[in-house]
């Protein structure tokens, strides 16, 4: 909420950034050109950089009269002592550390893609950008676990926006375009930000070659719970829930090829009546080959990947690299499967959301992790999703060498295509958390749900590829 409200105020600073940086070349039109070329010769170096420092010296201000205390009034003074102290792992709210710095890298991606800068350039200013505010943005030490967050984070998530804006702005599918531009903005404000303030220099769209996607929407309501929660004195909460869900890049679709980083990636967010933020996974493809064809289809490599899980009951988030593969496979008739598998390693935070005082802070590590995603397709009738997720939070790299964690998080969801894009889901989750630490002892925390959606989906097929 905070940067969202800096935005606002961001925008007077960008207007000046724009003045001052370069025109464009030769005050050149080309109209003529592909929306590839125009982007690569209109691109700036200087604009996003220029909003990157005036975003982060604008919510400095900001947070320097909202909060209490004399964390950000920064001065050389300050900035000079940041630089020559060592890194440190913080102990801010969990909100703030694990999501707040997320979404706040995923701005400063956000201002240099839509600049024009490819992937890695754009992940380099994120990282740079963070790296800024750590010393410059706080009087406090500068965070290993911040820069983790915000600086690779951040242009994880900022990329799965940018491209989801894009993509609203490519395919019209029978939108009026002033929806799809306030749909844009929503996803991704910095894209529309620079849209708007320079013209025609950025109207270029960013060509996603004609992804095979999947899109669909949850709307629902929790039905039935169960709950093993150690030292919880909680009782039951009904919940509403609202869920979006989109695959990107999806194997089988002919002629697609997976060149850039996040040609594929996933993104799925869930909030919830008691919790508001419940879920967000994004996980993209950053290097990679594709492999078979026809009723077989795939892509293999290196996955980036940012989770954050919050089952109002612990919590969880990392930043990670995995090693994995997704693929189609058509098993014969309508059925198809979709799947994929990844094994890597993250720095994580998890910790409970209840219990005693000293049981509710939360807990750093390197982390070891795997994903299992299936989806079966039953032709355009119905379509069956399980997912499985593992994170063990070890002690390496942690400040606190007191114990590990191990969590766990599988769901199971079956839709039912009633009509057209409607549909009905039910949808099984077991979240549990099981922690050891030498002064609090043993803690075992599960929540399941049992939940019924209105599904609205943009495929009639259900997400199968290559199918008429």
């Amino acid at each position: 909420m905070i940067r969202r409200l800096a935005f606002g105020a961001a925008s007077i600073l960008g207007f000046a950034a724009g003045a001052l940086a370069e025109e464009e070349p030769g005050g050149l039109r080309l109209p003529q050109l592909g929306a590839e070329k125009q982007i690569e010769a209109r691109k700036s170096y200087t604009i996003p950089a220029l909003e990157i420092i005036g975003f982060d010296l604008l919510l400095n201000q900001f947070n320097r009269r909202y909060f209490e205390g004399d964390d950000y009034d920064t001065s050389w003074s300050s900035i000079k002592e940041n630089l020559q102290r060592g890194w440190v792992t913080d102990s801010d709210p969990y909100d703030i550390n694990q999501l707040g710095h997320p979404y706040q890298g995923s701005m400063y991606h956000g201002f240099a893609r839509s600049a024009g800068l490819g992937y890695w350039e754009s992940a380099a200013y994120t990282f740079a950008g963070s790296i800024f505010w750590e010393i410059a943005g706080e009087t406090t030490p500068p965070s290993r676990n911040d820069q983790i967050n915000s600086g690779i984070g951040g242009s994880f998530l900022g990329e799965a926006l940018f491209r989801m804006s894009s993509l609203t702005m490519e395919e019209s599918n029978g939108i009026p375009r002033v929806w799809r531009t306030m749909g844009a903005t929503a996803i991704s404000p910095m894209t529309s930000f620079n849209r708007m303030l320079f013209g025609n220099r950025f109207d270029a769209i960013f060509p996603g070659h004609e992804p095979a996607y999947f899109a669909k929407w949850n709307l629902g309501a929790t039905v039935a719970e169960r709950r093993v929660q150690g030292t919880s004195r909680r009782s039951r909460r009904d919940e509403g829930l609202l869920e979006s869900s989109f695959a990107y890049g999806l194997p089988g679709q002919p002629d697609y090829v997976y060149r850039r980083p996040f040609d594929y990636f996933n993104f799925d967010f869930a909030a919830s009546t008691s919790n508001i933020f419940e879920n967000i996974f994004t996980r993209g493809l950053l290097v990679g080959k594709p492999y078979g064809n026809g009723s077989a289809a795939g892509v293999w490599g290196l996955y980036g990947s940012y989770d954050f899980i919050k089952p109002d009951v612990f919590r969880i988030s990392s930043t990670a690299l995995s090693l994995g593969t997704t693929g189609q496979w058509r098993l014969g008739g309508a059925l198809a499967l979709q799947g994929t598998a990844l094994a890597g390693v993250g720095y994580a935070a998890g910790g409970t959301l209840e219990g005693t005082t000293a049981d509710r802070d939360y807990h750093y590590g390197v982390t070891p992790q795997s994903l299992l995603a299936a989806r079966l397709i039953f032709g355009k009738v119905a379509a069956l999703d399980m997912n499985a997720r593992g994170y063990r939070i070890s002690t390496v790299l942690s400040t606190a060498d007191r114990g590990w964690e191990n969590v766990g998080r599988a769901d199971a969801a079956l839709t039912m295509r009633l009509f057209g894009p409607h549909a009905v889901t039910m949808k099984y989750i077991v979240s549990r958390r099981y922690a050891s630490y030498p002064d609090l002892g043993i803690r075992d925390q599960r929540r399941d749900t049992l939940s019924v959606f209105y599904t609205f989906m943009r495929d009639r097929n259900l997400g199968a590829i290559g199918r008429r």
